[in-house]
């Protein structure tokens, strides 16, 4: 039986998005240590700056990009950048982390308290996946909107992308 992270790498890899510019803390550690061989992964070192390196790869390569965030403080430090993306049409799928469930409702720092509404304001589909059993099925629906044409953020993870 797959991981999550397998099932999670299977579903980016079959909607083509094998390329991550990212900026990890500790929380995506797990999931980036089983990144298979055919995934390239870009680190940059403020979201800000990781979220328009993105875009602008994604549209010089016409192809789509996984965006990886750290955090509540990740996913705002990106807001700037996103505005410009969705601006842009780029296709991209943008996911944050989260601080562990037992934390969850303690407002411990760096949690998003209510991480599926940060980003709603630019996307049209945000969603926060309850376990780490539903994060391959949050990431494929966020896939499935990209392709859609449809401007969306998957929980602590999104996406945009417009017809």
């Amino acid at each position: 039986m797959a991981t999550v992270a397998q099932a999670c790498y299977d579903v980016l890899r079959a909607g083509g998005l094998t390329t991550i510019f990212g900026n990890p803390g500790s929380n995506e550690l797990k999931f980036l240590a089983a990144m298979p061989d055919d995934f390239r992964y870009v680190l940059g070192l403020h979201e800000g700056a990781v979220i328009s390196m993105a875009d602008g790869f994604a549209l010089a390569s016409g192809e789509p990009v996984l965006v990886n965030l750290h955090a509540a403080s990740g996913s705002g430090n990106a807001m700037g950048g996103l505005t410009n993306a969705v601006y842009s049409h780029s296709p991209l799928v943008v996911t944050a982390g989260q601080q562990v469930r037992s934390t969850i409702g303690q407002e411990v720092m760096l949690a998003n308290v209510d991480a599926a509404q940060l980003a709603r304001p630019l996307v049209k589909w945000s969603s926060e996946p309850a376990c780490a059993q539903d994060v391959p099925r949050t990431i494929a629906q966020a896939v499935r909107t990209r392709r859609a044409g449809r401007w969306t953020l998957c929980g602590s993870a999104g996406t945009s992308q417009s017809s």
